[in-house]
Formats: structure tokens, C-alpha cells, sequence
């Protein structure tokens, strides 16, 4: 019989059966979470039928979007054997606002904007679903930005009575100008000024399609296809875009839509 470790508050520990088969976890499996998997190195993996890709060593990942409610179905096969597991998921409570009496024009773009929108959702699926055979997906993260955690993942707001799509992302607010650094080591992808809702955009490829996304910034210090470690400056934080106040709107991708919560993957505080 198969054990699972579920690993919580991102601790590690080590199942080994008879046969040296091993499937380990990172991450505590909630709506928003991301799930670092490590089992037999030439192992192929599945997840929900899905066939997942896997470092030389047997690093893998998935994760939980902010609506699944379903445990996910791990497929293992390893030696000639079939290791199937169940990973549930726990649900989460979002906040939800409701805002009534706000013009028309801040419930919904102008019809003028609908194109130019579209095209800019285009290049940012695009940047997304680029992705290299990099593991620094592995690192632990730290804080992109210092400042005060002004709007959480999966909050949701209603605008004269019409619910809009709930926020996918932690924001951070702090004066304009405060710097942005590069949580872990990766690439850029994306590297724009002036996008209709998110203004100065940056996304960076972490390897094995993680990536992650920062909105709103007043300025940008890298360009498409540079080399980034942790800790290194990629932009201020401002309030371009849509946005009330200076903040940055700090996103955690799997592919092109698997939307997590990056608040799970840090320190409650920054260093």
C-alpha cells in the first residue's frame, strides 16, 4: 500500500518503499497553492490523466487554481510498476467587496479599448507560454517589493451590482519609485510600458512553465531575454494602468492559466 506525504508549512521529508520508489511534496495542498513534487528520476508522471514534465532528477510541479474543489489524481510509473495517489484539496475563504454608484467607465473599459485589450491579452498568453528547461522554479522566493499587503488572491469585487473576475494577485502597496526585485532567478519574457489594464509589465520564466507577473510599474529595468539571479532590480513600483494607488500587483503562473497565489510561496515578512 502507498503512502502519501503531504508536506505543509513547506517542510520535506522522505517516503522510500521497498522497491526505492518515493513521492515527496512541498506545499500545502489549498486553493492558490503551488506544489513542488519530487519522485524517482525517469519516472513518468500524470496528473489528472495529464502527462507532467519532469526535471533528470523527478522534480515536478502542479498546482490548485482558486475555484478547484476536486482532489487531483497523481499516476506514477516507475519500474515497470503503477503508483496511483490522490491529492485533495482544502478550500479557502475569499473576500468579496461590493462598490455601487461608480460610473460606467470603471465597471467596464470604454468600447474603444476592446481591441487594443484583446491584442495585449494575446502577447501576455504568448509570454506565458514560453518556458525553458531551467529549475529555478526550485528556489525559495522572497519578496519582489517591501511595502503593505493591500489586496489578496481571489478577493472579489462587485461594481454596481455586476461581479467582475476575482483579483489573481498579491499587491503590495508602497510609494512610486520603491524598487521591485526578481524573487527567484529567471528570464524575461515580457518587458512593456503601457498596457491598457496593468500598465508597465514584466513576466519572467522560471523554468519548467512557472512564471511569474508584476503590474502597474512606474518604471522598467530589464528587457525581453535577460538573464535575471534573485534579489536583482527589475523595475519601481507606480500606478500606470488601471490602478487607484501605487502598488505592485504581483502574479504566480503555471503555463498560460493555472492562476496561483504567490503570498503562499514566501515568508509571511520580508527579509
Amino acid at each position: 500500500m502507498i503512502k502519501l506525504n503531504v508536506l505543509f508549512l513547506l517542510t520535506l521529508s522522505t517516503l522510500v518503499q521497498a522497491d526505492d520508489y518515493f513521492l515527496n511534496f512541498k506545499g500545502e495542498p489549498i486553493q492558490g497553492a503551488l506544489i513542488i513534487a519530487h519522485t524517482n528520476a525517469g519516472a513518468d508522471v500524470q496528473i489528472d490523466n495529464q502527462s507532467v514534465e519532469t526535471t533528470e532528477d523527478g522534480y515536478f510541479m502542479f498546482g490548485f487554481g482558486r475555484f478547484d474543489d476536486q482532489a487531483k489524481t497523481l499516476k506514477i510509473q516507475h519500474n515497470g510498476y503503477t503508483y496511483t495517489t490522490t491529492v485533495p484539496v482544502k478550500t479557502r475563504a475569499f473576500p468579496t467587496e461590493k462598490i455601487d454608484g461608480l460610473p460606467p467607465s470603471k465597471v467596464n473599459p470604454p468600447e474603444g479599448f476592446w481591441d487594443r485589450i484583446k491584442k495585449e491579452q494575446a502577447e501576455v498568453k504568448q509570454a506565458r507560454s514560453e518556458s525553458n528547461k531551467a529549475r529555478h522554479f526550485l528556489q525559495n522566493f522572497i519578496w519582489p517589493a517591501k511595502g503593505r499587503v493591500s489586496g489578496v488572491y481571489g478577493s472579489r469585487r462587485i461594481l454596481n451590482g455586476e461581479p467582475k473576475r476575482p483579483h489573481y494577485g498579491m499587491d503590495i502597496a508602497n510609494v512610486t519609485g520603491s524598487p521591485v526585485i526578481a524573487p527567484a532567478d529567471g528570464v524575461v519574457r515580457m518587458a512593456v510600458t503601457d498596457h491598457y489594464y496593468t500598465g508597465g509589465t514584466i513576466i519572467i520564466d522560471h523554468g519548467y512553465g512557472l512564471n511569474s507577473t508584476y503590474l502597474h510599474l512606474n518604471k522598467l529595468d530589464v528587457t525581453v531575454g535577460q538573464q535575471l539571479k534573485q534579489g536583482d532590480k527589475i523595475g519601481e513600483i507606480g500606478a500606470t494602468g488601471r490602478a487607484t494607488g501605487p502598488h505592485l500587483d504581483w502574479r504566480l503562473n503555471i503555463g498560460t492559466s493555472l492562476r496561483l497565489d504567490p503570498q503562499l510561496i514566501i515568508a509571511p515578512e520580508p527579509e
